[in-house]
């Protein structure tokens, strides 16, 4: 493999995606779509180790762009391979989400990355990617690595998850030689991918919690009441996706965006008015109804053998310091105490068929969507 001068692999680039090029020679060891290097020996969620990576361009245009008819920016993704390669993708890339999305709540926009079919393309570990989210920090790093061990935690419990992998972001705005500090993002698995790894196909409805597969609801509403997360309808498709065998299938609901959860603290995370709360730290079931409480039994089994693994997700993780883990621990703690005690998760879990309760108001906002 040769070096190749970076200002002439930018030079051709540019009349591709108007990037502009280094002013001072930087020489790099790169593979470009006419070099290509071998397949990577692991897929991007193949590890849990950390990926960097690097925007180039004209970033800050794609930043500030937060209206509600945002434009595709032309930007090139760049990352090491393992033999320590940089590998060159042409990506278009826009703002998307709501919440997040706005200025007056986040520091950065959460991004959609669309790929460009090429041989470099081809050979990278974003091979089976046609576009993917990237999960921006809203309040800091440590808010960021906290929402990608729910992913992960998720992962644990059903295949029918989205995987994550946490990334090192690095901003050049060849605009602005300005030094911006790297920071932690998220790169999500593409819906339609999580649907053929699964074997289903990814469909929308409108729907009620009852017509989507019973026993799948059950583990995923338990899962957001673990985490003590409320931000979530499948009626509303509400940070919901669903899957299914085919489009006439009854379909499985997945999760997704658990920045409001309490397990993650977000300084910005507050409950819904309608469910009269004190914090996203309080735990309350949004499920349905459900008079025979002994369908939970398998539910509640089910994350006992998931415990020590729950557990672990959070005490091997090197990223969090020693007193969050103390807080989630007691805050896995909490939960594990109400699962093991009967008369607890039967109140906790009923709580829907409560008819002067919150179980069952909808959210104003997610009805005016």
């Amino acid at each position: 493999m040769k070096s190749i001068f970076i200002p002439i692999l930018f030079s051709a680039l540019a009349a591709m995606t108007g990037l502009y090029s280094y002013s001072q020679p930087i020489q790099r060891n790169v593979i470009t779509a006419v070099e290509q290097s071998p397949a990577s020996e692991k897929g991007l969620f193949d590890t849990d180790e950390v990926l960097n990576i690097t925007l180039r361009g004209d970033v800050r245009s794609l930043l500030v762009d937060r209206s509600d008819n945002m434009s595709l920016h032309p930007l090139m993704l760049s990352y090491q391979d393992e033999g320590n390669r940089e590998i060159l993708l042409r990506v278009d890339m826009k703002t998307r989400g709501h919440f997040r999305r706005l200025k007056e709540n986040c520091s950065y926009p959460p991004l959609l990355i669309q790929f460009h079919k090429n041989d470099t393309l081809s050979s990278s570990i974003f091979h089976e990617q046609e576009k993917m989210k990237l999960v921006m920090p809203c309040s800091g790093d440590e808010f960021i690595i906290r929402e990608w061990l729910v992913y992960k935690m998720y992962n644990l419990v059903t295949p029918k998850s989205f995987r994550a992998r946490l990334v090192k972001v690095k901003l050049e705005d060849l605009q602005n030689k300005k030094e911006i500090a790297p920071f932690y993002g998220i790169l999500l698995e593409e819906e339609k991918q999580m649907a053929r790894r699964n074997q289903m196909v990814s469909v929308e409805r409108k729907l009620l919690p009852e017509h989507v597969k019973r026993q799948e609801f059950l583990e995923m509403a338990v899962f957001q009441y673990l985490i003590g997360n409320t931000d979530w309808s499948i009626e509303y498709l509400q940070n919901i996706k669903l899957l299914a065998a085919d489009s006439m299938s009854q379909p499985t609901a997945v999760p997704y965006d658990f920045d409001h959860a309490g397990i993650v603290n977000a300084p910005y995370a507050k409950p819904a008015e309608e469910l009269i709360m004190s914090s996203v730290r309080e735990r309350r079931y949004r499920g349905y109804c459900i008079k025979d409480l002994r369908e939970f039994a398998g539910v509640i089994e089910r994350y006992e053998t998931l415990k020590n693994d729950i557990y672990g997700l959070y005490a091997d993780c090197t990223l969090l310091d020693d007193n969050f883990k103390n807080q989630i621990k007691k805050y896995l703690d909490g939960f594990y105490k109400t699962v093991n005690n009967e008369k607890s998760w039967q109140r906790a879990f009923s709580y829907p068929c409560n008819k002067n309760g919150t179980g069952n108001v909808v959210i104003a906002g997610l009805k005016d969507q």
